[in-house]
Order: C-alpha cells, then sequence, then structure tokens
C-alpha cells in the first residue's frame, strides 16, 4: 500500500470552497479504486493549512488513477474548483508506507 500526504497551503477566506474541492476529490478517489482518509482541515493554529491523506494498493494503482487527470471530465471539473475559487494556494505531495498497529 501507498499513501499520498497532500499539505496545501489555503486561502483561509475561501475554506468553503477547498471544502467542496476536497469532497469531490473523497468521491473520485474512491470511485477509482483508492481509499481516501479524508482531509483535515484547520482547527486551531495556523488558519491556512490543511492536509488529505489516501491509499492506493500500489504506487501504480496510484499512477493509472492519475492518468485521468486533465483527461476525465470529472477530474478537470473537480481542478476546476480549486483554479475558479483561488483556495488553493500552494501543495506538495509525499508519498509514504503505512506502519500499522499489530492486530492480535
Amino acid at each position: 500500500m501507498i499513501t499520498c500526504v497532500v499539505e496545501y497551503v489555503i486561502d483561509p477566506a475561501k475554506i468553503e470552497a477547498f471544502e467542496r474541492f476536497g469532497r469531490r476529490w473523497i468521491e473520485l478517489v474512491q470511485r477509482h479504486g483508492g481509499i481516501h482518509h479524508g482531509y483535515f482541515l484547520p482547527g486551531e493554529g495556523a488558519s491556512d493549512k490543511a492536509m488529505a491523506l489516501f491509499s492506493f494498493d500500489s504506487l501504480s494503482a496510484y499512477e493509472q488513477y492519475r492518468e485521468l487527470f486533465g483527461v476525465d471530465p470529472d477530474f478537470i471539473a473537480a481542478d476546476h474548483i480549486r483554479d475558479e475559487s483561488g483556495c488553493v494556494l500552494r501543495y506538495e505531495r509525499t508519498f509514504m508506507r503505512p506502519m500499522l498497529p499489530d492486530r492480535d
């Protein structure tokens, strides 16, 4: 399993647009074989930081999902929310593998 961790710098005045953007991507990741662990939005402290975590069975499964960017109309529409609203100022993706607690 590979987990994509996306760290965002967002415009705090556009949090509602970011939430719409996030809800669309949760749906798309799940529709295309991933497991979305959620978006994590500002609570206390810095109000311009947000995060998303989602997993795919393998890096190749993630790469198949990524092939839809800029091609699939639903992906284009989801990105349009971000681009039109300006809710995301920048983001960075990191790939990690989970180490989970042992299950007895």
